[in-house]
């Protein structure tokens, strides 16, 4: 990953300036603080294919969890397997925050927003490989989907991290309170489809196909 591909604009939307410009005192610390997350961040993920059967009522048994969630199966509706991912940008970036969070707490908001923008940046470009992958054996990808999202219970963050073994490999674990740590971390679940309805990998906020069936 480098410099480039961390869109400021969307740091600056997670800084909640909206439509506003930023000063260049921002700019600054904004440059400052995506240097030092590329210096120190160590992007990595884990992926893993599922069988997936949607019952009535908003049933999901998706190989490695169950649950109720309209939400979710409304999201995979015509898909036959998914796919369970975990992103995290490790320790590093934890590291600069608590420092910041002493040190210059202007500077620790900046570095929160910063590192948010980059593990939502590398998901994209990661789904966008996989996606690619799956599209040249004709089978389409599904938006991303979170524990979390609308019904889609928070509680299931431990089977999917389970099923990837993601704290042994990747060092992703949860607290009882089901927050991850590192905290710029992702799990998400993925419809594959053999239909070729085609969906932004960047997920349902940045596509502007309001009236999509798959939308979160």
């Amino acid at each position: 990953m480098n410099t480039e591909d961390i869109d400021r604009g969307e740091v600056l939307r997670y800084l909640g300036y909206g439509r506003h410009e930023a000063d260049q005192a921002v700019m600054g610390l904004v440059e400052e603080c995506i240097a030092q997350l590329l210096k120190e961040a160590q992007p990595r993920c884990l992926y893993r294919e599922y069988p997936l059967i949607l019952g009535p009522e908003g049933a999901v048994d998706g190989g490695c969890f169950q649950t109720v969630s309209r939400n979710l199966s409304r999201n995979l509706r015509d898909c036959g397997q998914i796919i369970v991912f975990a992103a995290t940008l490790g320790t590093g970036a934890d590291h600069l925050i608590q420092k910041y969070n002493k040190l210059q707490m202007s500077k620790a908001v900046i570095m929160q927003a910063a590192a948010t923008a980059m593990i939502e940046e590398y998901c994209d470009q990661v789904c966008t490989g996989i996606r690619e992958e799956y599209e040249s054996g004709d089978r389409y990808l599904r938006p991303r989907f979170s524990p979390g999202y609308g019904d889609f219970p928070l509680d299931c963050q431990q089977r999917l991290l389970d099923s990837l073994e993601a704290g042994k490999r990747i060092g992703i674990k949860l607290t009882d309170s089901l927050l991850m740590m590192p905290s710029k971390s992702v799990t998400a679940v993925m419809g594959v489809s053999k239909k070729p309805y085609r969906c932004d990998v960047k997920g349902c906020e940045s596509c502007g196909k309001r009236d999509c069936l798959y939308r979160r």
